[in-house]
């Protein structure tokens, strides 16, 4: 009994999570020329509270259904696995490269590079998306193309830097409270 309820602890914190991950994508905030979000942070602390495969499902939910309401449906399936790989690979590295079931807020090295290599796997998997919708679809030349690469490249590096500074303080601040709420072994 104790493992169905935790299983159904873990599907409700999920649900949240994704549900708050679909939230703060309509919160932007115009920086730099370019839109600050702290989507990608949440997708990084999805993969850290909940490990690689339940971050996923909740970065890639919440963010797979915002693509939906907002009217890019035809893109959601993409936006569902960029976004939840940031969380998989966030987590992979912060502890299951530790050969651990869970990351400590101690664990800040491997916290941080997770966060770092989570942020940057989005990067990387959003420029792809770009050069594979330019070429396949646009039908843009590989100049157009690069060049469509190169203006969206520097608000995604500032996101990426945004998401791998906050989710690390943002995950040293729950997962304490968490576990001492009792919440944390639930998950």
């Amino acid at each position: 009994m104790t493992e169905r309820r935790n299983s159904t602890f873990r599907i409700c914190f999920i649900g949240l999570m994704a549900a708050i991950v679909f939230v703060v994508n309509y919160l932007r905030i115009p920086f730099m020329g370019t839109q600050l979000h702290m989507t990608n942070a949440l997708c990084v602390l999805c993969g850290l509270l909940f490990g690689p495969g339940a971050g996923f499902l909740a970065a890639g939910l919440g963010s797979g259904l915002y693509d939906i309401v907002a009217g890019w449906g035809a893109e959601c399936v993409i936006t569902f696995v960029n976004k939840g790989m940031i969380a998989l690979i966030a987590s992979l590295i912060a502890y299951r490269a530790a050969r651990r079931d869970v990351a400590e807020p101690g664990d800040r090295v491997r916290i941080v590079i997770g966060s770092v290599c989570g942020a940057l796997t989005y990067v990387a998997l959003y420029m792809l998306k770009t050069f594979v919708f330019g070429r396949l679809v646009d039908g843009l030349t590989l100049d157009a193309v690069t060049a469509k690469m190169l203006t969206k490249l520097p608000g995604s590096l500032l996101n990426a830097a945004f998401a791998f500074i906050v989710a690390p303080i943002l995950f040293g601040a729950l997962k304490p409270a968490l576990r001492h709420a009792g919440l944390y072994e639930k998950l």
